[in-house]
């Protein structure tokens, strides 16, 4: 593991594989931090496939610091990637990404075009009702909690702990924002995830898919998947000019059965634990 400074944020990462192979950034969904089950076996995998995987936490996620001052939390995660990569120094690069990693890639890659080689994609969050809910996931919770109690009651949400249990400093970020400021950030950062019939992907246009001419493998949702509708998916592969739609390596109601299982790092449990399935199907269409 490693830290590095990144638009005033320090970020922590890790590098699978050898130095000298090309790089591909791995990227999660949720607020799950880079060794959740699946990430870093599927990342072996793909080092066994020839490639450098890169694993980093996210704002807010894992062991990175947090701020407050983007416009959303998908434009901070997505500047931070390109922040990340620029300097760590990394040209050509391969992004893979499932749920918010894939909305994550997608931004990140429409601000550095010329340095994606290929990307895939799967699990992308859409659909007014799956859009609402991640408004109130990521930013309902805080806004109750600062109205009722300031920024004590929000360092106390479960949905801190692990953040600030990786990073004490993280519980001092948060109490130190104003709670009246605070909430009137999670209001505009829950907006951001308004649904658009202009847009599949919150933060993302038409004019920005139409700058990811480099190949990408766009994984069709499952029709049970109401958090990554199929609709979706198949409106992104519609906008991208060079996609390639597939199948993914499991059945319809996937999501519906990852959703049960038990988040539990140690025991390497979690919604993540099956993606080590799409190595194959990954190499074949990221490899040269």
């Amino acid at each position: 593991m490693a830290k590095i400074d990144v638009n005033g944020l320090t970020l922590d990462y890790e590098f699978l594989g050898d130095e000298n192979a090309p790089p591909l950034v791995l990227t999660p969904g949720g607020r799950y931090p880079r060794n959740t089950a699946g990430l870093p076996e599927l990342g072996e995998k793909l080092v066994e496939g020839g490639f450098r995987v890169l694993l980093w936490d996210r704002p807010g996620c894992g062991a990175s610091d947090i701020a407050f001052t983007a416009p959303s939390e998908s434009v901070m995660n997505c500047e931070a990637l390109v922040g990340l990569i620029q300097a760590l120094e990394l040209k050509n690069v391969t992004l893979a990404g499932g749920s918010a990693g894939s909305r994550i890639s997608l931004m990140a890659a429409a601000r550095m075009p010329d340095n994606v080689r290929k990307m895939a994609i799967w699990w992308i969050s859409g659909g007014p009702v799956s859009l609402a809910g991640l408004a109130w996931f990521y930013c309902g919770d805080q806004i109750s909690a600062a109205s009722k109690g300031g920024m004590e009651a929000v360092v106390q949400l479960p949905s801190w702990a692990d953040q600030i249990s990786r990073n004490p400093k993280i519980r001092d970020i948060l109490l130190a924002q104003d709670a009246d400021e605070y909430i009137a950030t999670m209001q505009k950062w829950g907006k951001a995830f308004a649904y658009s019939d202009d847009s599949p992907v919150p933060g993302m246009t038409e004019a920005d898919f139409a700058k990811l001419t480099m190949p990408i493998m766009t994984f069709r949702s499952g029709k049970s998947d109401m958090a990554h509708t199929r609709e979706t998916s198949e409106w992104v592969h519609r906008l991208l000019p060079n996609s390639t739609m597939v199948e993914p390596p499991w059945g319809d109601q996937e999501w519906n059965y990852v959703s049960t299982f038990p988040v539990d790092t140690e025991k390497r449990r979690g919604r993540f634990e099956r993606w080590p399935l799409l190595a194959p199907m990954l190499l074949d269409f990221l490899k040269d």
